[in-house]
């Protein structure tokens, strides 16, 4: 199966799509200084439709993500990253909950694990994963990203300007 490699220049920095025909297989950040991707350019339905749902959601107009998803991971891993796309936009649960959510409040750390691991950013929105107090902890993409991710999405959820953190 053919794979396509798509650079997305977000207001956060350069995303790096990688998809199949139908299918987004990660979304993620690329550091500034990363080196060019070992697959060649290209482009497909699945990159399309992820760039138009991209725009919308940096815009503000967008809320849902339905791009289809090629999540790879062990069943744990892809319970997590399921359970993550119940979150509502502008809405954020403690890695407790979460654990919760999973039927055992015991695997908070598996489950946190499992949330730093998600291959596919925003689309499965790990950000809106935060600490039992309330505080920004742990986001593969940086800390900075976290905040204005989920300040952007209490903003176009509830007219907030800033999250008191």
């Amino acid at each position: 199966m053919e794979q396509f490699i798509y650079l997305y220049d977000s207001p956060l920095g350069r995303l790096r799509i990688v998809a199949d025909e139908g299918r987004i297989h990660q979304l993620g950040f690329l550091a500034p200084a990363a080196p060019e991707p070992d697959r060649p350019f290209g482009t497909s339905p699945a990159i399309t439709l992820c760039c138009k749902e991209l725009d919308d959601y940096f815009s503000g107009r967008g809320r849902i993500f339905t791009v289809p998803l090629a999540l790879e991971g062990s069943p744990f891993r892809l319970r997590v990253w399921e359970e993550l796309q119940h979150i509502p936009y502008g809405k954020t649960i403690s890695y407790r909950q979460l654990a919760r959510r999973l039927g055992d409040v015991k695997c908070i750390r598996a489950a946190g694990s499992a949330n730093g691991r998600n291959p596919v950013a925003i689309i499965v929105p790990c950000h809106r994963v935060i600490g039992s107090n309330g505080s920004l902890v742990g986001y593969a993409g940086g800390m900075e990203r976290k905040k204005w991710l989920l300040e952007h999405e209490n903003r176009h959820a509830h007219g907030v300007r800033e999250l008191g953190l």
